[in-house]
């Protein structure tokens, strides 16, 4: 009962100093002890948290130094130690300097966590009290449960680096023990499988967003002012050289030739009276007029057949939907269409400035588009632009290259992503090489 009423009096504090003040005190009244202290190890030594009825404040001074010696020397045995000698050979040099007089008795019970002695609980007496070893192996099963709980609230208010330092010494400790023979080999592999695929070399590749573009785009536009009357292809159609593309209105033309036309024929008319009269003055006028008529006859004609716009070349037209815009007003040079060659493409990457002076004209490269994601494109760096420009909040440079690629697997306008390979590196630098970058650049940013 006493073991269950020590563990409640620790649970019911939320702080280590209370809760070990309480504990110390409520064996120091059940046991008759004159003084129960309470320490921990930290950084390998004892230092001590609680006395029992008394205050937590200025424990750490010479005064205490021989009861912090005695705890220091249970905790390096790992075993209860008590004076006067009872039980199996230990060191007990502190315990019998710790006892007051010739009659005192001195017992020092470790506090273990999970096989670690981490703390250590004594307590003193004015003189020995009958069954004293009995006495010993009590307090060490009422400590088996108090111990540990307090025990984790002192690791609870301990810092952050103190624990990392302690939890790496506590498995040091363990690897150098004889039972850590094998953990050692296997942080021996470990480390040695770290370095060797840290330092084995990799492709580094960069890159970034890319998109397929025709290798050259022509765009049409149109050649007079005037309306739309048919188009017969849109974007993603094939077409081939001298095929109809978009034709406009020729109305307007049309009369204008026949009214060249019939000029024409009056002038040729009175040509023909004039010389049948030998009016050479009248033959030349109307010679001219009639040569005026065939060039406004001429330019109409070639209006005409500019009006009935033509494929330049085989190709697929990539841009210019005008399916929705017959009739409409057109104006000259307004772009109507945009064509790009069939079988002769490139694709345009955009690499990020901190990567761009590793980039260089020949390497060789993959490309993943999002129609086709698991099927990487090999690439060829044909030339880089050498003029940045922002995109999503940051410059990049655009690097054109050659596809291997069958033509009727892409098609111009589609996305993804491509990655350039620039140099064989070790796998820690590729890892690491942005991070020590940026802190370079601030660094330098930051000195005067």
């Amino acid at each position: 009962m006493l073991a269950l009423s020590l563990q409640a009096t620790v649970l019911s504090y939320a702080r280590l100093r209370e809760a070990a003040t309480a504990l110390a005190s409520e064996i120091a009244s059940a046991k008759g002890c004159s003084r129960v202290s309470v320490g921990f190890v930290v950084n390998g030594f004892v230092s001590l948290v609680a006395l029992s009825h008394g205050g937590s404040e200025g424990l750490g001074g010479k005064a205490f130094a021989p009861l912090a010696a005695a705890m220091d020397e249970s905790v390096a045995q790992g075993a209860s130690v008590q004076w006067p000698a009872d039980g199996a050979p230990a060191i007990r040099l502190a315990h019998s300097r710790l006892a007051t007089g010739a009659t005192g008795a001195v017992a020092t019970v470790p506090i273990v966590y999970l096989g670690d002695t981490v703390g250590a609980v004594t307590c003193e007496w004015p003189s020995r009290p009958p069954g004293f070893a009995p006495l010993v192996a009590e307090l060490e099963n009422l400590l088996s449960l108090a111990g540990p709980v307090l025990y984790l609230m002192h690791q609870r208010e301990v810092p952050l680096g103190r624990r990392v330092a302690e939890a790496l010494r506590r498995a040091g400790r363990k690897l150098r023990s004889t039972d850590g023979a094998r953990a050692r080999i296997g942080l021996a592999l470990v480390v040695l499988a770290a370095v060797l695929l840290l330092a084995m070399p990799v492709d580094y590749r960069v890159g970034g967003r890319a998109r397929i573009e025709g290798e050259q785009q022509r765009s049409l536009v149109a050649p007079a002012d005037g309306f739309l009357k048919a188009a017969h292809v849109r974007p993603g159609d094939h077409v081939k050289a001298g095929q109809l593309l978009v034709e406009m209105a020729d109305q307007d033309l049309s009369l204008q030739r026949r009214k060249w036309s019939s000029d024409l024929g009056q002038q040729e008319n009175a040509y023909a009276s004039a010389v049948a009269r030998a009016d050479r003055a009248a033959m030349v006028i109307a010679l001219a007029r009639a040569d005026e008529a065939r060039a406004h006859l001429a330019l109409v004609d070639a209006e005409l057949a500019r009006a009935r716009i033509v494929a330049p070349f085989d190709g697929i037209v990539v841009d210019g939907d005008l399916s929705q815009s017959l009739g409409a007003p057109l104006e000259r040079g307004k772009p109507l269409m945009v064509m790009a060659p069939l079988e002769r493409y490139r694709v345009v990457v955009q690499v990020d400035e901190r990567d761009i002076a590793r980039v260089k004209t020949g390497q060789q490269g993959a490309l993943a588009l999002s129609a086709l994601p698991w099927d990487a494109l090999a690439i060829r760096v044909t030339r880089i632009t050498p003029v940045a420009h922002a995109v999503e909040g940051r410059n990049v440079f655009d690097v054109e290259a050659d596809v291997d690629a069958a033509a009727a697997r892409i098609r111009p306008g589609l996305e993804g992503v491509a990655k350039i390979a620039v140099a064989r590196v070790p796998l820690a630098w590729a890892w690491s090489h942005r991070l020590v970058d940026w802190v370079r650049l601030s660094v330098w940013g930051w000195l005067p």
